[in-house]
């Protein structure tokens, strides 16, 4: 398997803010659609909140974001860059930076709880509450010229690139059962497709089926992805040398989320239970975990969510967060003030 081309989504209107000193209210470690919407939350709630961003979202390599909307056909850099801007906007802040530890800390004296995130750079921040939201890596199969294409002629979701590959000659690249239904969704957005089963099983019953609805079906293994003389996906080879013309090919990766550097925060993962999925974080309502303090949200432990859905789960967090910060800063405060405020009013 291999890891998804990614692209650098940063320019020059994009410069890192400088990390806070102290301790803040709260770090979001992940800076796309699921950790900006938490951040927005956070900081319209006057909370001190600083976004650490590595940089390199799962969705790069698209043209544009589908499915979303207002946003439909909107490039992914644009919406980040616009999500980066209005974060500032209420005083939040957004660092670029790779984060290689997330631990707890000793608690503040009020016991309140504490963590320490730190950068690749060696700089640290400590923040009161974490938002995990780095969201997963696509992994691909290990078939030459496939991840060169990835995100363009080579796709894997039928809602987020559906309507732009219709009509073309498309290529359902198999890695696993759920790539049968993959072909059902695909094909209705095509009449010429072609089934690879590519070392899987395919059952009599799903033959007949995809027969019915005249796709053709091909087992023997692709050994690589063919291209035109412009370099654009012309097909793929066969393990007997034949050439299968193709312009799309659909493909259901396995989905890993991004744990690097978190390992210190105790945060459960599971095999996630859909085929062609990997690993993803556990969380429960809001993207509360078991661990007290940390949140996730987004791909990190939803690998189907799209940016809409991801974006809402941010938001959800974020008004989590912050009502479980009100809390604590409510069971903080010193009664005096609680025991003033009846006479300050009679007067």
């Amino acid at each position: 398997m291999t890891q998804a081309t990614q692209l650098p989504p940063f320019d020059e209107d994009s410069a890192s803010d400088a990390l806070s000193e102290g301790t803040v209210d709260v770090v979001v470690i992940g800076g796309g659609a699921a950790g900006l919407n938490g951040a927005l939350i956070l900081a319209r709630s006057r909370r001190s909140v600083v976004v650490i961003d590595s940089g390199s979202p799962r969705n790069a390599p698209a043209e544009a974001v589908h499915g979303f909307i207002v946003f439909d056909g909107t490039p992914p850099s644009e919406i980040l860059r616009r999500g980066r801007e209005q974060v500032r906007q209420y005083g939040g802040r957004v660092v670029h930076g790779e984060v290689v530890s997330a631990e707890p800390a000793a608690p503040a004296a009020d016991g309140d709880l504490r963590f320490t995130v730190t950068l690749a750079d060696g700089r640290s921040i400590t923040a009161r509450r974490v938002l995990v939201a780095t969201g997963l890596t696509d992994v691909l199969p290990e078939v030459p010229g496939l991840a060169e294409h990835w995100g363009r002629s080579v796709v894997h979701c039928p809602y987020c690139h559906g309507w732009e590959v219709r009509d073309e000659p498309i290529g359902v690249l198999a890695t696993g059962p759920a790539s049968i239904g993959h072909a059902l969704l695909f094909r209705q957005l095509t009449e010429d497709l072609i089934y690879f089963t590519h070392g899987t099983d395919l059952d009599e019953d799903s033959r007949a089926r995809f027969a019915a609805r005249g796709i053709r079906v091909v087992d023997t293994p692709v050994t690589e992805v063919v291209d035109d003389t412009d370099g654009a996906l012309a097909g793929v080879r066969l393990a007997d040398g034949q050439v299968v013309a193709r312009r799309i090919l659909a493909v259901g990766p396995q989905m890993q989320a991004r744990t690097q550097g978190l390992e210190g925060l105790g945060l459960p993962v599971r095999d996630l239970p859909k085929p062609n999925v990997g690993r993803g974080f556990v969380s429960g309502l809001a993207g509360a975990t078991e661990v007290p303090g940390v949140w996730v949200a987004g791909n990190a432990t939803d690998p189907v969510a799209q940016v809409g859905a991801s974006a809402a789960a941010g938001a959800l967090a974020g008004a989590e967060i912050n009502k479980m910060l009100a809390i604590a800063d409510t069971d903080a405060a010193p009664q005096g003030i609680a025991e003033e405020s009846p006479k300050a009013a009679a007067r």
